[in-house]
C-alpha cells in the first residue's frame, strides 16, 4: 500500500477522469500492472457539506490505481484548478509507448513543451522515454548538452531525434 497518495480535485468530472485514466493505463503497450477504480463514495441528499445539495450523485471520494500507484480524487466544485506546478511523470519504454500516452493524454497543444502535456481535465503529465535519462547521463558533456538542446525544441519527445543529436 502506498504511504503517499496524490489527491486530485476535479470540478465535477472526477468519475469521467478516473475512467479515462484507468482505460488509458490498461491499454498501454507494455502494461505491467492492472489499473482500476477501487472505490467510489458519492455525495448524497441531506449531507451537511457546503454545496453538497448541488453535488448529489457526484464523487465525494474516489480511489483508483494506475500501474500500482494509488490516487484519491473528488468532485469539489470550481474552487481549485490544476496547474503545471504539479505533474505526473510517465516513464516510457520506447517511442511506441511515448506515442500511445501522448495521444491519450495530450489535449491542450499550447501546453506541450519538452515532453509535458495537459489532458482534457487540466492535469499535466510528463511523457518521457527512458532513453532521455540514459542519453542525458552520458559522461561526455558535449553529447548530453546536444541532447538537452534537442529536447528543448520538442513538444512530444522523439527518441530518434534525441539519438541523432547525441551522435552529433
Amino acid at each position: 500500500m502506498n504511504k503517499i497518495v496524490p489527491s486530485l480535485w476535479f470540478d465535477t468530472q472526477c468519475e469521467e477522469a478516473m475512467n479515462h485514466y484507468v482505460d488509458t493505463f490498461n491499454g498501454a503497450p507494455y502494461k505491467k500492472q492492472e489499473s482500476s477504480i477501487v472505490s467510489i463514495t458519492r455525495y448524497e441528499k441531506g449531507m451537511d457539506a457546503p454545496g453538497a445539495d448541488q453535488m448529489e450523485g457526484k464523487v465525494l471520494t474516489g480511489i483508483f490505481e494506475l500501474a500500482g500507484q494509488r490516487f484519491m480524487a473528488l468532485d469539489g466544485g470550481p474552487i481549485f484548478k490544476f496547474n503545471e506546478s504539479t505533474s505526473f511523470y510517465v516513464e516510457c519504454a520506447d517511442q511506441k509507448e511515448v506515442d500511445y500516452f501522448w495521444n491519450k493524454l495530450s489535449a491542450v497543444s499550447e501546453s506541450e513543451q519538452c515532453g509535458w502535456c495537459k489532458d482534457k481535465f487540466g492535469l499535466s503529465w510528463q511523457i518521457i522515454p527512458k532513453q532521455l535519462g540514459e542519453l542525458l547521463s552520458d559522461p561526455d558533456p558535449v553529447k548530453s548538452k546536444r541532447v538537452v538542446n534537442a529536447m528543448l525544441k520538442m513538444q512530444k519527445i522523439i527518441v530518434a531525434d534525441l539519438e541523432k543529436a547525441y551522435n552529433g
